[in-house]
């Protein structure tokens, strides 16, 4: 199967940011790229749960809430979604934690090779924002 150019310059956008992420760059100096990102595909989940965790760490925790309900909405599947979904309902003091944990645990139950991804992905937040409370409460929640 060939991909139209359209396709690999998402693709190339899309690893570039993950890249200078993962190199340490700023969660602030990436947001722009995940918001062109979502704007081009609509319906790329992995898209929106990247601008749902960027946003969280920068505490723009209305527009996280928006992006992770997207991503959850587009791949209900995906703990880590579920994850930035329950950290941006805590932030923002809303309802409905509790079912995304029950989620994730029945997840890892399932699929315990997860786990290993979400430690990493919780250790990287923990990183990048010392003081993160609601991350903490998930990875408590977790058991991890």
């Amino acid at each position: 199967m060939t991909s139209n150019p359209i396709d690999r310059n998402e693709e190339s956008l899309f690893d570039n940011a993950m890249s200078r992420y993962q190199s340490g760059e700023e969660a602030s100096k990436l947001i722009k790229d995940f918001e062109k990102i979502t704007s081009i595909s609509p319906n790329q989940s992995s898209g929106w749960t990247c601008l749902a965790w960027l946003q969280l760490l920068c505490n723009q925790n209305q527009n996280a809430l928006r992006s992770a309900r997207a991503a959850v909405k587009l791949n209900p599947q995906d703990p880590q979604s579920r994850i930035n979904l329950s950290i941006a309902l805590l932030e923002t003091n809303s309802k409905g934690v509790r079912e995304h944990i029950e989620f994730i645990k029945r997840a890892l139950f399932i699929v315990p090779d997860l786990e290993k991804e979400l430690k990493e992905s919780i250790k990287d937040g923990l990183n990048r924002k010392p003081d993160w409370d609601s991350l903490k409460k998930i990875q408590s929640w977790l058991d991890f």
